[in-house]
């Protein structure tokens, strides 16, 4: 199974295509991040935005996508951007695989470190081990986009609870 996991963002979208074997094994099959130009309107950081998701699913296939949660942010002009981010790749992953799931930021570090207040520093330093990596995925967004991966991998079992509505 190919999973796509996304870290929602609007000047930075992270992602990383997770590939599951029957084993129940993963390994990484890329990551990297989508940037916006921070000089276009609104619209256009969206539109480039489902084109980076276009582009992921034209490329590897996934079955199946998974996208953090939005937390409640601090500055409400920031959470609303990447809430319409967000909007933009939700739709655009329904459209193109219809098998959608969301984690808690909480969700995904239990999932992988077995511990839900787990800082940035653990995970990165878990997602490495765990896809076999030499070094931590950099940025941050495409490390965060692959534990996304990594959580909907090992837990998707339950996925009848994770998926969108």
């Amino acid at each position: 199974m190919i999973i796509l996991g996304l870290d929602p963002g609007f000047g930075t979208m992270g992602y990383g295509v997770v590939e599951k074997d029957g084993n129940g094994n993963c390994r990484a099959v890329d990551y990297g991040v989508v940037k916006t130009p921070k000089e276009e309107n609104f619209g256009v950081r969206l539109c480039v935005l489902e084109e980076g998701v276009n582009r992921l699913f034209d490329k590897f296939s996934p079955d199946e996508a998974a996208l953090e949660e939005l937390f409640f942010s601090k500055n409400v002009t920031t959470g609303i951007a990447v809430a319409h981010a967000r909007g933009v790749m939700l739709l655009t992953c329904n459209k193109r695989c219809g098998r959608v799931f969301e984690y808690t930021p909480n969700q995904i570090k239990q999932a992988l470190t077995g511990y839900g207040g787990a800082d940035k520093q653990q995970m990165q330093r878990v997602v490495a081990s765990l896809l076999r990596l030499s070094q931590i995925p950099r940025p941050d967004d495409a490390a965060d986009a692959l534990a996304v991966g990594l959580c909907h991998a090992y837990t998707s079992r339950f996925s009848s609870l994770f998926g969108v509505k």
